[in-house]
């Protein structure tokens, strides 16, 4: 075979994700190799959607790599966890020192960093790439966050950005992460942020149904506002257009008013809850939206509930109120003001990950990725990189002034929203676990000291004084039957 008929990349899994990525590479002008470990999807796709396009459909991993051109490129769009590994395994009879095997699926990152190492000890090349945009998003554009071996990037820099959402001027949503698993650890920390934002959009959707009464048609009108301005998003925009979709069985009826109000999830916004719960970061947005999946879906329990545990009696006063439009406002003040702690959160996260695992991520470069093709792509996303490119060393977006404007203009609404909602007995755990954290933060004396005292009390566990320097620990003996002995000083 002449070498100009050989792929120029391979791609592995043809479910929706695999698939539109493949038509995605064809259509900018790539030679693509496809296998499928069940081969009739491969014979479907080449005569499908794939007919007379420039693919190479493959029955065997041989096959695969006997059509590729080296080093060869891979990515395997498999379920994470032991079936990307076992597709390496798989592969590496059939390919030599310098092959790229890439992870394109959603995968923990520690497997990435145990991957790397991995693939370089045996002579390859190993990639974990983030690819958010769902169906639409592989189809015509993704957002890529690729990390893994650095040697690997100049081999796959062409084809990844050539695919990926463009943003102003052509840019393109995808550039080097770091090495190791930073790559999927930033699309971690995006689908952890991506729970918060889904999370605060309910809370705004159901105080809004529940507190004002309004329905989808007026709930419809308001979204598709809200996305004009500083909330304009990829979130807001879906949302607007859920809320105007009848039913296709019952057009008198709305889908979104049929659907059982339980969430799903599958791992990520665990996992960044996790993560920051391993490096001692307070990203409480994210682990509240996690959390309220998980309590969605004890709907036995709560139908239960409802009936025993009480609460204050529903009132009428907001659904007659004649300033429902200043309550509306309020609430998109509250919304977006959360959204903003929600990234500055996620973004603390991955910086104190990158200090930790010693990836030296851009931030601004992350916010850039994010920025078109994603499912958290918002307007004020081009905000975070000035922010960064003003000052790399940024400790909290919060502190960067169009956040400082923008909370401090969002602020009385929001702390409204807050009372208005405890007072009428509507849970909001994101928006009010964002508050909470911004009153943390703006907190110079907390009431830590007595929780330190407690802590040395019964467990000797040591305390810092204001009046001695910080690198020194004491302990008290507050019964006066303890010895002076103390636990060893340690955190997280």
């Amino acid at each position: 075979m002449a070498k100009k008929d050989l792929g120029d990349i391979g791609l592995i899994g043809l479910a929706v994700m695999g698939e539109n990525l493949a038509l995605n590479f064809e259509s900018k002008g790539f030679r693509v190799a496809v296998f499928n470990r069940t081969t009739s999807k491969v014979d479907a796709f080449i005569n499908g959607r794939a007919k007379g396009k420039n693919f190479i459909g493959a029955h065997s991993l041989q096959e695969l790599c006997q059509n590729l051109k080296t080093p060869r490129k891979i990515i395997m769009m498999v379920m994470a966890g032991k079936p990307v590994d076992e597709q390496m395994d798989a592969l590496m009879p059939f390919c030599e020192a310098g092959d790229i095997f890439i992870d394109g699926g959603n995968s923990e990152f520690q497997d990435s960093n145990r991957r790397q190492k991995y693939c370089e000890g045996k002579g390859f090349l190993f990639i974990g790439t983030g690819v958010s945009g769902g169906e639409e998003g592989a189809l015509k554009g993704p957002s890529i966050m690729p990390g893994g071996s650095p040697a690997a990037w100049p081999h796959v820099k062409e084809l990844f950005q050539r695919i990926s959402a463009k943003v102003a001027d052509s840019v393109p949503c995808c550039e080097w992460v770091g090495a190791g698993g930073a790559g999927h650890y930033v699309k971690t920390v995006h689908n952890g942020i991506e729970y918060g934002d889904i999370q605060l959009i309910g809370e705004a959707y159901f105080l809004m149904k529940k507190l004002l009464g309004l329905d989808n048609e007026k709930l419809h009108a308001i979204f598709e506002e809200w996305n004009k301005g500083d909330l304009d998003s990829y979130l807001i925009e879906i949302t607007r257009d859920i809320l105007g979709k009848k039913d296709d069985e019952d057009s008198s009826k709305y889908t979104l008013d049929l659907i059982l109000d339980t969430a799903g999830q599958k791992g990520t916004g665990k996992w960044t809850a996790i993560s920051a719960l391993d490096l001692g970061q307070p990203v409480t947005l994210i682990g509240e939206a996690v959390f309220a999946r998980c309590l969605s879906a004890a709907k036995d329990a709560r139908v239960r509930s409802s009936k025993l545990l009480e609460g204050p009696a529903e009132s009428s006063e907001f659904k007659n109120s004649k300033d429902q439009k200043a309550i509306i406002e309020a609430i998109r003040q509250a919304l977006y003001a959360s959204k903003l702690v929600s990234y500055a959160q996620g973004f603390v996260l991955i910086k104190a990950a990158s200090e930790e695992y010693k990836w030296n991520i851009d931030y601004g470069s992350v916010a850039l990725m994010w920025r078109g093709g994603c499912i958290i792509r918002s307007t004020f996303l081009g905000e975070i990189k000035k922010a960064f490119e003003k000052n790399k060393e940024l400790e909290n977006l919060l502190l960067d002034n169009f956040f400082l404007k923008k909370i401090a203009d969002c602020q009385k609404g929001w702390r409204q929203v807050i009372s208005i909602a405890a007072l009428n007995g509507i849970a909001v755990p994101a928006m009010g676990a964002a508050l909470a954290y911004y009153d943390g933060l703006r907190t110079e004396s907390g009431p830590a000291n007595l929780l330190q005292a407690q802590r040395d009390y019964f467990g000797a566990h040591t305390y810092q004084r204001i009046d001695r320097p910080r690198d020194k620990f004491f302990h008290t003996n507050w019964t006066g039957r303890g010895g002076t002995t103390s636990s060893t000083t340690y955190n997280r």
